[in-house]
Protein backbone atom coordinates (compact mmCIF):
# COMPACT_ATOMS: atom_id res chain seq x y z
CA UNK A 1 0.00 0.00 0.00
CA UNK A 2 2.88 2.38 0.68
CA UNK A 3 3.83 1.61 -3.01
CA UNK A 4 1.04 2.72 -4.32
CA UNK A 5 0.76 5.62 -1.98
CA UNK A 6 4.14 7.24 -2.88
CA UNK A 7 3.18 6.01 -7.34
CA UNK A 8 0.07 8.33 -7.03
CA UNK A 9 1.98 11.40 -4.49
CA UNK A 10 4.39 11.31 -7.39
CA UNK A 11 2.00 11.86 -10.51
CA UNK A 12 0.48 14.47 -8.22
CA UNK A 13 3.27 16.24 -7.55
CA UNK A 14 4.08 15.80 -11.70
CA UNK A 15 0.96 17.12 -13.05
CA UNK A 16 1.04 20.03 -10.56
CA UNK A 17 4.54 20.85 -11.82
CA UNK A 18 3.24 20.65 -15.06
CA UNK A 19 0.15 22.68 -14.70
CA UNK A 20 2.47 25.49 -12.77
CA UNK A 21 5.98 26.01 -13.45
CA UNK A 22 5.87 24.56 -17.11
CA UNK A 23 2.57 25.35 -18.41
CA UNK A 24 4.26 28.69 -20.34
CA UNK A 25 6.69 26.87 -22.04
CA UNK A 26 4.67 23.98 -22.63
CA UNK A 27 2.10 26.16 -24.25
CA UNK A 28 4.56 28.42 -26.24
CA UNK A 29 5.82 24.49 -27.82
CA UNK A 30 2.73 23.68 -28.30
CA UNK A 31 1.89 26.79 -30.38
CA UNK A 32 4.99 26.10 -32.47
CA UNK A 33 3.49 22.51 -33.57
CA UNK A 34 0.01 22.37 -35.59
CA UNK A 35 -1.29 19.34 -37.22
CA UNK A 36 -2.54 20.40 -40.92
CA UNK A 37 -4.23 18.61 -43.56
CA UNK A 38 -2.38 19.79 -46.87
CA UNK A 39 -3.60 19.04 -50.21
CA UNK A 40 -1.38 18.09 -52.94
CA UNK A 41 -2.03 19.76 -56.38
CA UNK A 42 -2.64 17.21 -59.25
CA UNK A 43 -0.94 17.87 -62.62
CA UNK A 44 -3.34 18.45 -65.56
CA UNK A 45 -3.40 16.51 -68.54
CA UNK A 46 -0.68 17.59 -71.04
CA UNK A 47 -2.91 18.41 -74.45
CA UNK A 48 -0.52 17.56 -77.87
CA UNK A 49 -1.40 17.13 -81.45
CA UNK A 50 -1.52 14.04 -83.36
CA UNK A 51 2.14 14.09 -83.44
CA UNK A 52 3.05 14.51 -80.16
CA UNK A 53 3.84 18.37 -80.12
CA UNK A 54 2.93 19.92 -76.81
CA UNK A 55 -0.22 22.05 -76.95
CA UNK A 56 -0.96 22.86 -73.11
CA UNK A 57 1.47 21.74 -70.57
CA UNK A 58 1.29 22.27 -66.67
CA UNK A 59 4.78 23.72 -65.60
CA UNK A 60 5.43 23.70 -61.46
CA UNK A 61 4.83 27.11 -59.42
CA UNK A 62 4.38 28.64 -55.99
CA UNK A 63 0.98 30.30 -54.48
CA UNK A 64 2.18 32.89 -51.89
CA UNK A 65 0.03 33.60 -49.29
CA UNK A 66 -0.12 34.90 -46.02
CA UNK A 67 -1.90 35.09 -42.45
CA UNK A 68 -2.44 39.07 -41.88
CA UNK A 69 -3.08 38.75 -38.28
CA UNK A 70 0.50 36.55 -37.70
CA UNK A 71 2.89 39.02 -39.57
CA UNK A 72 5.43 41.44 -38.46
CA UNK A 73 4.65 44.41 -40.50
CA UNK A 74 8.18 44.93 -40.02
CA UNK A 75 9.16 42.38 -42.31
CA UNK A 76 6.72 43.58 -45.04
CA UNK A 77 9.30 45.52 -46.72
CA UNK A 78 11.73 43.15 -47.55
CA UNK A 79 9.04 40.33 -48.74
CA UNK A 80 7.67 43.02 -51.05
CA UNK A 81 10.94 43.37 -52.05
CA UNK A 82 11.34 39.37 -52.61
CA UNK A 83 8.42 39.46 -54.67
CA UNK A 84 9.22 42.61 -56.74
CA UNK A 85 5.71 44.81 -55.48
CA UNK A 86 5.72 48.06 -53.99
CA UNK A 87 6.22 47.83 -50.33
CA UNK A 88 3.48 50.64 -49.90
CA UNK A 89 1.00 48.98 -51.99
CA UNK A 90 1.87 45.56 -49.87
CA UNK A 91 1.49 47.21 -46.62
CA UNK A 92 -1.62 48.71 -47.63
CA UNK A 93 -3.54 45.36 -48.71
CA UNK A 94 -2.24 43.64 -45.62
CA UNK A 95 -3.69 45.90 -43.42
CA UNK A 96 -6.88 46.17 -45.33
CA UNK A 97 -6.91 42.43 -45.00
CA UNK A 98 -6.73 43.17 -40.67
CA UNK A 99 -9.33 45.58 -41.04
CA UNK A 100 -11.85 42.83 -43.33
CA UNK A 101 -10.40 40.45 -40.41
CA UNK A 102 -9.33 37.94 -43.37
CA UNK A 103 -7.39 34.66 -42.08
CA UNK A 104 -5.31 34.38 -45.13
CA UNK A 105 -5.03 36.54 -48.26
CA UNK A 106 -3.21 35.13 -51.32
CA UNK A 107 -0.38 37.68 -52.40
CA UNK A 108 0.89 36.31 -55.57
CA UNK A 109 -0.50 33.52 -57.34
CA UNK A 110 1.94 31.05 -59.75
CA UNK A 111 5.14 32.25 -59.30
CA UNK A 112 8.42 31.05 -60.32
CA UNK A 113 10.39 28.90 -57.69
CA UNK A 114 12.82 31.24 -57.76
CA UNK A 115 10.50 33.92 -56.24
CA UNK A 116 9.37 31.07 -53.67
CA UNK A 117 13.01 30.25 -52.39
CA UNK A 118 13.47 34.39 -51.91
CA UNK A 119 10.76 34.34 -50.11
CA UNK A 120 11.23 31.04 -48.30
CA UNK A 121 14.54 32.48 -47.27
CA UNK A 122 13.11 35.56 -45.23
CA UNK A 123 12.23 33.00 -42.56
CA UNK A 124 8.84 35.01 -41.65
CA UNK A 125 6.35 33.94 -39.62
CA UNK A 126 2.50 34.18 -41.25
CA UNK A 127 3.65 33.70 -44.86
CA UNK A 128 2.34 30.33 -46.70
CA UNK A 129 3.81 28.66 -49.79
CA UNK A 130 1.80 26.36 -52.13
CA UNK A 131 2.92 24.20 -54.33
CA UNK A 132 1.05 24.50 -57.71
CA UNK A 133 0.74 24.52 -61.30
CA UNK A 134 0.43 26.76 -64.65
CA UNK A 135 -0.80 25.94 -67.24
CA UNK A 136 1.75 27.06 -70.27
CA UNK A 137 0.66 27.52 -74.13
CA UNK A 138 3.66 26.90 -76.47
CA UNK A 139 2.02 27.43 -79.83
CA UNK A 140 0.09 30.51 -77.82
CA UNK A 141 -2.57 32.31 -80.43
CA UNK A 142 -1.93 29.78 -82.99
CA UNK A 143 -4.10 27.23 -81.44
CA UNK A 144 -6.21 29.49 -78.45
CA UNK A 145 -8.83 29.39 -80.00
CA UNK A 146 -9.10 25.80 -80.43
CA UNK A 147 -7.44 24.34 -77.32
CA UNK A 148 -8.75 27.21 -74.83
CA UNK A 149 -7.89 28.09 -71.32
CA UNK A 150 -7.79 27.43 -67.61
CA UNK A 151 -8.55 29.78 -65.04
CA UNK A 152 -6.36 30.80 -61.99
CA UNK A 153 -7.59 27.83 -60.85
CA UNK A 154 -6.77 25.32 -63.57
CA UNK A 155 -10.98 25.28 -64.41
CA UNK A 156 -11.64 24.62 -68.38
CA UNK A 157 -12.79 28.37 -69.88
CA UNK A 158 -13.05 27.66 -73.35
CA UNK A 159 -12.11 25.12 -75.76
CA UNK A 160 -10.90 21.60 -75.18
CA UNK A 161 -9.49 22.59 -72.19
CA UNK A 162 -13.73 23.16 -71.63
CA UNK A 163 -14.62 20.18 -73.42
CA UNK A 164 -12.58 17.53 -71.92
CA UNK A 165 -12.20 19.32 -68.40
CA UNK A 166 -13.12 16.35 -65.91
CA UNK A 167 -10.75 13.89 -68.20
CA UNK A 168 -7.71 16.48 -67.95
CA UNK A 169 -7.99 17.90 -64.67
CA UNK A 170 -6.89 14.84 -62.56
CA UNK A 171 -7.06 14.70 -58.57
CA UNK A 172 -6.10 16.33 -56.02
CA UNK A 173 -4.53 13.94 -52.64
CA UNK A 174 -4.53 14.90 -48.74
CA UNK A 175 -1.43 14.43 -46.65
CA UNK A 176 -1.52 15.19 -42.49
CA UNK A 177 1.24 16.89 -41.25
CA UNK A 178 2.73 18.84 -38.12
CA UNK A 179 3.90 22.57 -39.43
CA UNK A 180 5.91 24.88 -36.96
CA UNK A 181 4.61 28.58 -36.82
CA UNK A 182 6.31 29.36 -39.90
CA UNK A 183 4.65 26.92 -42.44
CA UNK A 184 7.22 24.45 -43.19
CA UNK A 185 6.77 20.77 -42.82
CA UNK A 186 8.25 18.89 -39.52
CA UNK A 187 6.71 15.50 -40.07
CA UNK A 188 4.71 13.64 -42.24
CA UNK A 189 1.78 12.14 -40.13
CA UNK A 190 0.09 10.30 -42.85
CA UNK A 191 -1.27 10.11 -46.59
CA UNK A 192 -4.76 9.99 -47.42
CA UNK A 193 -4.77 10.23 -50.62
CA UNK A 194 -1.42 9.97 -53.48
CA UNK A 195 -2.23 12.99 -55.98
CA UNK A 196 -3.15 11.34 -59.34
CA UNK A 197 -2.44 13.46 -62.01
CA UNK A 198 -4.95 14.32 -64.95
CA UNK A 199 -5.30 12.03 -68.39
CA UNK A 200 -3.03 13.21 -71.58
CA UNK A 201 -5.11 14.19 -74.60
CA UNK A 202 -4.24 13.91 -78.82
CA UNK A 203 -6.23 16.07 -80.68
CA UNK A 204 -6.24 15.26 -84.18
CA UNK A 205 -4.40 18.67 -85.29
CA UNK A 206 -1.27 18.68 -87.53
CA UNK A 207 0.81 21.88 -84.95
CA UNK A 208 2.50 22.35 -88.94
CA UNK A 209 -0.79 22.73 -90.46
CA UNK A 210 -2.28 25.01 -87.81
CA UNK A 211 0.64 27.16 -88.14
CA UNK A 212 0.57 28.18 -92.38
CA UNK A 213 -3.43 28.06 -92.03
CA UNK A 214 -2.93 30.60 -89.04
CA UNK A 215 -0.77 32.74 -90.82
CA UNK A 216 -2.36 32.66 -93.96
CA UNK A 217 -5.56 33.38 -92.74
CA UNK A 218 -4.08 36.38 -90.27
CA UNK A 219 -1.94 38.06 -93.18
CA UNK A 220 -5.33 37.93 -95.38
CA UNK A 221 -7.78 39.43 -92.90
CA UNK A 222 -5.00 42.41 -92.68
CA UNK A 223 -4.45 42.57 -96.29
CA UNK A 224 -8.13 43.37 -96.55
CA UNK A 225 -8.75 45.03 -93.07
CA UNK A 226 -11.51 42.59 -92.43
CA UNK A 227 -13.49 42.19 -89.77
CA UNK A 228 -12.80 38.16 -88.60
CA UNK A 229 -11.56 35.58 -90.40
CA UNK A 230 -11.68 31.63 -90.22
CA UNK A 231 -10.64 28.37 -91.49
CA UNK A 232 -11.33 24.87 -91.42
CA UNK A 233 -8.72 22.34 -92.65
CA UNK A 234 -10.33 18.52 -92.44
CA UNK A 235 -9.40 15.13 -93.20
CA UNK A 236 -11.20 14.09 -96.63
CA UNK A 237 -11.01 10.36 -95.71
CA UNK A 238 -11.87 10.59 -91.99
CA UNK A 239 -13.50 13.64 -91.26
CA UNK A 240 -10.24 14.58 -89.03
CA UNK A 241 -9.77 18.28 -88.32
CA UNK A 242 -6.23 18.90 -89.24
CA UNK A 243 -6.43 22.47 -88.29
CA UNK A 244 -9.18 25.13 -87.28
CA UNK A 245 -8.06 28.90 -86.65
CA UNK A 246 -10.30 32.03 -86.40
CA UNK A 247 -8.89 36.08 -86.31
CA UNK A 248 -8.75 37.64 -84.37
CA UNK A 249 -7.36 35.32 -81.62
CA UNK A 250 -5.54 35.62 -78.50
CA UNK A 251 -2.30 34.82 -76.36
CA UNK A 252 -3.73 32.79 -73.61
CA UNK A 253 -0.73 32.66 -71.92
CA UNK A 254 -0.79 36.83 -71.16
CA UNK A 255 -4.54 37.62 -69.23
CA UNK A 256 -3.89 40.79 -69.16
CA UNK A 257 -4.48 41.05 -72.79
CA UNK A 258 -7.80 39.07 -73.01
CA UNK A 259 -10.43 40.45 -74.79
CA UNK A 260 -13.80 38.23 -74.66
CA UNK A 261 -15.25 38.93 -78.11
CA UNK A 262 -11.28 37.42 -79.48
CA UNK A 263 -11.89 34.28 -77.31
CA UNK A 264 -14.82 32.85 -79.72
CA UNK A 265 -13.69 30.34 -81.97
CA UNK A 266 -16.05 31.29 -85.03
CA UNK A 267 -15.20 28.10 -87.15
CA UNK A 268 -17.81 26.46 -84.83
CA UNK A 269 -19.41 29.11 -83.37
CA UNK A 270 -20.19 32.18 -85.68
CA UNK A 271 -22.61 31.49 -88.31
CA UNK A 272 -22.76 32.74 -92.00
CA UNK A 273 -25.05 32.75 -95.16
CA UNK A 274 -22.57 30.33 -97.43
CA UNK A 275 -24.14 32.06 -100.41
CA UNK A 276 -23.09 30.42 -103.70
CA UNK A 277 -20.67 27.57 -101.58
CA UNK A 278 -24.23 25.91 -101.33
CA UNK A 279 -24.99 26.06 -105.39
CA UNK A 280 -22.88 22.17 -105.24
CA UNK A 281 -25.37 20.73 -103.00
CA UNK A 282 -28.84 22.33 -104.98
CA UNK A 283 -27.07 20.60 -107.92
CA UNK A 284 -26.12 17.70 -106.08
CA UNK A 285 -30.11 17.34 -105.18
CA UNK A 286 -30.64 17.43 -109.12
CA UNK A 287 -28.38 14.78 -110.06
CA UNK A 288 -29.32 12.39 -107.49
CA UNK A 289 -32.91 12.63 -108.25
CA UNK A 290 -32.08 11.18 -111.61
CA UNK A 291 -33.89 13.81 -113.49
CA UNK A 292 -30.76 15.57 -114.48
CA UNK A 293 -27.21 14.83 -115.81
CA UNK A 294 -23.98 16.84 -115.72
CA UNK A 295 -25.11 17.51 -119.52
CA UNK A 296 -28.80 18.49 -119.25
CA UNK A 297 -29.11 22.21 -120.30
CA UNK A 298 -30.63 24.91 -118.32
CA UNK A 299 -31.96 27.57 -120.02
CA UNK A 300 -30.98 30.88 -118.02
CA UNK A 301 -31.79 33.24 -120.69
CA UNK A 302 -32.39 36.15 -120.37
CA UNK A 303 -29.74 36.55 -117.04
CA UNK A 304 -32.76 36.91 -114.30
CA UNK A 305 -35.98 35.57 -113.54
CA UNK A 306 -39.06 36.95 -111.03
CA UNK A 307 -39.81 34.99 -108.16
CA UNK A 308 -43.08 36.22 -106.42
CA UNK A 309 -42.14 39.59 -105.98
CA UNK A 310 -38.17 39.73 -106.11
CA UNK A 311 -36.41 39.52 -109.21
CA UNK A 312 -33.10 37.15 -109.13
CA UNK A 313 -30.14 37.58 -111.51
CA UNK A 314 -27.04 36.40 -112.85
CA UNK A 315 -24.02 38.55 -113.13
CA UNK A 316 -24.88 38.58 -117.00
CA UNK A 317 -27.21 36.41 -119.29
CA UNK A 318 -25.66 32.96 -119.95
CA UNK A 319 -28.43 31.54 -122.07
CA UNK A 320 -28.16 27.74 -122.12
CA UNK A 321 -26.04 26.23 -119.49
CA UNK A 322 -25.59 22.90 -118.80
CA UNK A 323 -25.79 21.64 -115.15
CA UNK A 324 -21.92 21.70 -114.78
CA UNK A 325 -22.23 25.23 -116.45
CA UNK A 326 -24.52 26.28 -113.82
CA UNK A 327 -21.72 25.63 -111.27
CA UNK A 328 -18.83 26.89 -112.90
CA UNK A 329 -20.73 30.34 -114.12
CA UNK A 330 -22.71 30.07 -110.18
CA UNK A 331 -25.72 30.52 -111.59
CA UNK A 332 -28.53 31.97 -109.22
CA UNK A 333 -31.32 31.74 -111.69
CA UNK A 334 -29.87 28.05 -112.85
CA UNK A 335 -30.04 26.74 -109.29
CA UNK A 336 -33.24 28.61 -108.83
CA UNK A 337 -34.33 26.61 -111.96
CA UNK A 338 -33.12 23.29 -110.51
CA UNK A 339 -34.52 23.77 -107.31
CA UNK A 340 -38.21 24.70 -108.10
CA UNK A 341 -38.33 21.70 -110.16
CA UNK A 342 -37.04 19.01 -107.38
CA UNK A 343 -39.55 20.78 -104.55
CA UNK A 344 -39.02 21.99 -100.99
CA UNK A 345 -39.55 18.22 -99.62
CA UNK A 346 -36.58 17.34 -101.80
CA UNK A 347 -33.97 20.04 -101.10
CA UNK A 348 -34.82 19.95 -97.78
CA UNK A 349 -33.92 16.16 -97.36
CA UNK A 350 -30.82 16.69 -99.20
CA UNK A 351 -29.60 19.42 -97.18
CA UNK A 352 -30.50 17.77 -94.05
CA UNK A 353 -28.24 14.66 -95.31
CA UNK A 354 -25.87 16.76 -96.11
CA UNK A 355 -25.60 18.09 -92.40
CA UNK A 356 -26.99 21.28 -92.93
CA UNK A 357 -29.19 22.52 -89.45
CA UNK A 358 -27.77 19.44 -87.26
CA UNK A 359 -25.11 19.45 -85.00
CA UNK A 360 -21.67 18.33 -86.37
CA UNK A 361 -21.01 15.88 -83.29
CA UNK A 362 -17.55 17.55 -82.73
CA UNK A 363 -19.12 18.47 -79.20
CA UNK A 364 -16.95 21.54 -79.12
CA UNK A 365 -18.30 24.33 -77.03
CA UNK A 366 -20.28 27.26 -78.24
CA UNK A 367 -20.90 25.47 -81.37
CA UNK A 368 -24.01 26.25 -83.60
CA UNK A 369 -25.92 24.39 -85.29
CA UNK A 370 -26.73 26.84 -87.69
CA UNK A 371 -30.23 27.22 -89.62
CA UNK A 372 -32.38 25.14 -92.25
CA UNK A 373 -35.87 26.17 -92.92
CA UNK A 374 -38.59 23.65 -92.76
CA UNK A 375 -40.32 22.66 -95.68
CA UNK A 376 -43.52 24.60 -95.38
CA UNK A 377 -41.03 27.62 -94.28
CA UNK A 378 -39.75 26.97 -97.91
CA UNK A 379 -42.21 29.29 -100.21
CA UNK A 380 -40.98 29.58 -103.92
CA UNK A 381 -39.02 32.43 -102.75
CA UNK A 382 -37.75 31.36 -100.06
CA UNK A 383 -36.71 27.73 -101.61
CA UNK A 384 -34.67 29.72 -104.66
CA UNK A 385 -32.66 31.61 -102.02
CA UNK A 386 -31.89 28.83 -99.93
CA UNK A 387 -30.77 27.22 -103.31
CA UNK A 388 -28.08 29.72 -103.56
CA UNK A 389 -27.11 29.95 -100.14
CA UNK A 390 -29.44 32.80 -98.66
CA UNK A 391 -32.01 32.51 -96.30
CA UNK A 392 -30.25 29.53 -94.40
CA UNK A 393 -27.03 29.92 -91.86
CA UNK A 394 -24.24 27.24 -91.16
CA UNK A 395 -21.02 27.49 -89.20
CA UNK A 396 -17.77 27.16 -91.62
CA UNK A 397 -17.57 23.83 -89.68
CA UNK A 398 -20.56 22.47 -90.77
CA UNK A 399 -20.03 23.47 -94.51
CA UNK A 400 -16.34 22.12 -94.43
CA UNK A 401 -18.32 18.68 -93.16
CA UNK A 402 -20.83 18.88 -95.47
CA UNK A 403 -18.43 19.02 -98.65
CA UNK A 404 -16.73 15.81 -96.89
CA UNK A 405 -19.55 13.96 -98.70
CA UNK A 406 -18.28 14.80 -102.30
CA UNK A 407 -14.52 13.08 -101.31
CA UNK A 408 -16.50 9.71 -99.87
CA UNK A 409 -18.14 8.47 -102.68
CA UNK A 410 -21.27 10.65 -101.13
CA UNK A 411 -20.91 10.14 -97.65
CA UNK A 412 -20.92 12.94 -95.16
CA UNK A 413 -17.86 12.12 -92.72
CA UNK A 414 -18.27 12.70 -88.55
CA UNK A 415 -15.92 15.05 -87.55
CA UNK A 416 -13.66 14.84 -84.72
CA UNK A 417 -10.98 16.47 -82.48
CA UNK A 418 -9.21 13.83 -80.99
CA UNK A 419 -7.04 11.15 -82.10
CA UNK A 420 -8.45 7.44 -82.14
CA UNK A 421 -12.17 9.22 -82.52
CA UNK A 422 -12.56 8.30 -86.29
CA UNK A 423 -14.48 5.24 -87.08
CA UNK A 424 -15.52 4.22 -90.87
CA UNK A 425 -18.97 3.67 -89.70
CA UNK A 426 -19.34 7.08 -88.76
CA UNK A 427 -20.94 7.97 -92.24
CA UNK A 428 -24.36 9.45 -93.24
CA UNK A 429 -25.56 8.48 -97.15
CA UNK A 430 -25.84 11.44 -98.88
CA UNK A 431 -26.00 11.25 -102.61
CA UNK A 432 -24.76 8.00 -104.44
CA UNK A 433 -21.14 7.20 -105.43
CA UNK A 434 -21.43 8.19 -108.75
CA UNK A 435 -23.18 11.52 -108.18
CA UNK A 436 -20.35 12.38 -105.78
CA UNK A 437 -17.76 11.96 -108.37
CA UNK A 438 -19.68 13.79 -110.88
CA UNK A 439 -19.77 16.43 -108.58
CA UNK A 440 -15.85 16.20 -108.32
CA UNK A 441 -15.89 16.90 -112.12
CA UNK A 442 -18.48 19.78 -111.50
CA UNK A 443 -16.22 21.87 -108.65
CA UNK A 444 -13.09 21.19 -110.40
CA UNK A 445 -14.59 23.29 -113.37
CA UNK A 446 -14.75 26.54 -110.91
CA UNK A 447 -11.08 26.46 -110.62
CA UNK A 448 -11.28 26.49 -114.65
CA UNK A 449 -9.93 29.58 -116.33
CA UNK A 450 -13.71 29.72 -117.29
CA UNK A 451 -14.50 29.04 -113.56
CA UNK A 452 -14.96 31.60 -110.78
CA UNK A 453 -12.59 30.30 -108.43
CA UNK A 454 -9.41 30.38 -110.44
CA UNK A 455 -7.33 31.82 -107.68
CA UNK A 456 -7.81 28.88 -105.78
CA UNK A 457 -5.83 26.57 -108.11
CA UNK A 458 -2.73 24.84 -106.83
CA UNK A 459 0.39 24.44 -109.15
CA UNK A 460 0.56 20.85 -109.69
CA UNK A 461 -2.47 19.41 -108.24
CA UNK A 462 -6.23 19.21 -109.79
CA UNK A 463 -8.01 21.42 -107.14
CA UNK A 464 -12.23 22.01 -107.23
CA UNK A 465 -14.13 24.06 -105.26
CA UNK A 466 -17.18 26.84 -104.91
CA UNK A 467 -16.75 30.57 -104.37
CA UNK A 468 -19.66 31.84 -102.46
CA UNK A 469 -20.25 36.26 -101.43
CA UNK A 470 -22.98 37.24 -99.49
CA UNK A 471 -24.41 40.06 -97.88
CA UNK A 472 -22.84 40.62 -94.22
CA UNK A 473 -26.11 40.16 -91.69
CA UNK A 474 -25.75 42.90 -89.02
CA UNK A 475 -28.64 43.98 -86.01
CA UNK A 476 -31.10 45.27 -88.39
CA UNK A 477 -30.44 43.17 -91.38
CA UNK A 478 -28.69 43.02 -94.49
CA UNK A 479 -25.61 45.73 -94.00
CA UNK A 480 -25.64 47.57 -97.11
CA UNK A 481 -21.84 47.11 -98.92
CA UNK A 482 -20.69 44.36 -96.42
CA UNK A 483 -19.87 40.82 -97.38
CA UNK A 484 -19.03 37.25 -96.35
CA UNK A 485 -16.20 36.15 -98.79
CA UNK A 486 -16.01 32.00 -98.23
CA UNK A 487 -14.42 29.22 -100.86
CA UNK A 488 -15.03 25.93 -100.07
CA UNK A 489 -12.90 23.51 -101.61
CA UNK A 490 -11.15 20.09 -101.88
CA UNK A 491 -8.08 18.78 -103.05
CA UNK A 492 -6.97 17.24 -105.17
CA UNK A 493 -9.82 16.27 -107.62
CA UNK A 494 -7.90 12.79 -108.55
CA UNK A 495 -7.91 11.92 -104.81
CA UNK A 496 -9.24 13.83 -102.20
CA UNK A 497 -6.89 14.37 -99.33
CA UNK A 498 -8.22 17.72 -97.77
CA UNK A 499 -11.45 19.68 -97.14
CA UNK A 500 -11.49 23.62 -97.08
CA UNK A 501 -13.31 26.23 -96.07
CA UNK A 502 -12.09 29.29 -95.59
CA UNK A 503 -14.06 32.66 -94.69
CA UNK A 504 -13.59 36.16 -94.57
CA UNK A 505 -16.17 38.04 -92.66
CA UNK A 506 -16.41 42.38 -94.08
CA UNK A 507 -13.30 42.79 -96.19
CA UNK A 508 -12.94 46.33 -96.77
CA UNK A 509 -11.84 47.74 -100.44
CA UNK A 510 -12.47 46.93 -104.15
CA UNK A 511 -11.96 43.16 -103.55
CA UNK A 512 -15.34 41.42 -101.57
CA UNK A 513 -15.85 38.43 -103.90
CA UNK A 514 -15.11 35.14 -102.52
CA UNK A 515 -12.96 34.50 -105.78
CA UNK A 516 -11.20 37.24 -105.34
CA UNK A 517 -10.44 37.41 -101.33
CA UNK A 518 -11.01 33.78 -99.75
CA UNK A 519 -9.80 31.61 -102.80
CA UNK A 520 -5.64 33.01 -102.83
CA UNK A 521 -6.02 31.94 -98.96
CA UNK A 522 -6.89 28.39 -99.90
CA UNK A 523 -4.69 28.04 -102.70
CA UNK A 524 -1.82 29.24 -100.33
CA UNK A 525 -3.12 26.78 -97.38
CA UNK A 526 -3.97 23.78 -99.45
CA UNK A 527 -0.54 24.03 -101.87
CA UNK A 528 1.61 23.84 -98.63
CA UNK A 529 -0.62 21.25 -96.62
CA UNK A 530 -0.20 18.63 -99.83
CA UNK A 531 3.35 18.77 -99.72
CA UNK A 532 3.33 18.77 -95.60
CA UNK A 533 1.40 15.44 -96.21
CA UNK A 534 3.47 14.28 -99.15
CA UNK A 535 0.47 14.36 -101.40
CA UNK A 536 1.94 13.14 -104.81
CA UNK A 537 1.03 15.89 -107.84
CA UNK A 538 -1.15 15.19 -110.33
CA UNK A 539 1.18 16.19 -113.10
CA UNK A 540 4.19 14.24 -111.49
CA UNK A 541 5.16 11.98 -114.80
CA UNK A 542 4.60 8.32 -114.47
CA UNK A 543 8.20 6.92 -114.00
CA UNK A 544 7.76 3.20 -115.27
CA UNK A 545 5.81 4.67 -118.55
CA UNK A 546 9.12 7.05 -118.67
CA UNK A 547 11.83 4.09 -118.21
CA UNK A 548 10.13 1.96 -120.17
CA UNK A 549 10.06 4.46 -123.63
CA UNK A 550 13.51 4.42 -122.71
CA UNK A 551 13.64 8.20 -120.58
CA UNK A 552 15.15 7.80 -117.23
CA UNK A 553 14.08 10.80 -114.42
CA UNK A 554 17.18 12.16 -114.52
CA UNK A 555 16.72 13.36 -118.19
Amino acid sequence: MLVIALIALGVTVRLTWLHTVEQPFLYSEGQKRTVRVKSEPARRGVITDRFGQPLAVSTSVVDIGIHPNQIDPSVLPDLASALGRNANDLIRTVAEARLKKKSFIYLARQVQPDVADRVAALEVEGIQLNENFRRYYPAGEVTADLVGLVDIDHNGQEGIELAYDSYLEGQEGKRTVVQDRKENVVKLVGVSSVAKPGKDIALTIDLRLQYLTYRELKAAVEQHSAFSGSAVLLDAHTGEVLAMASQPSYNPNNRALLKAENMRNRAVADVIEPGSTMKPFTVAAALESGRYKPESMVDTDPGFMKVKHKTIRDHRNYGQLDVTGVITKSSNVGVTLLSADLGADTMWQFFTKAGLGQPSGLGFPGETVGQLPYPDQLDPLRLATVSYGYGLATSPLQLAQAYTSFTQNGCRMSVSIVMDSYSPEDCQPVMKPQVAKQMLNILETVTSSKGTGRRARVDGYRVGGKTGTAHRIGRYGYEEAKYTAVFAGVAPISNPEVVLVVVIDDPKGREYYGGEVAAPVFSRIVSQALRLRQVPPDDMPDVGQQVAGGVTWMD
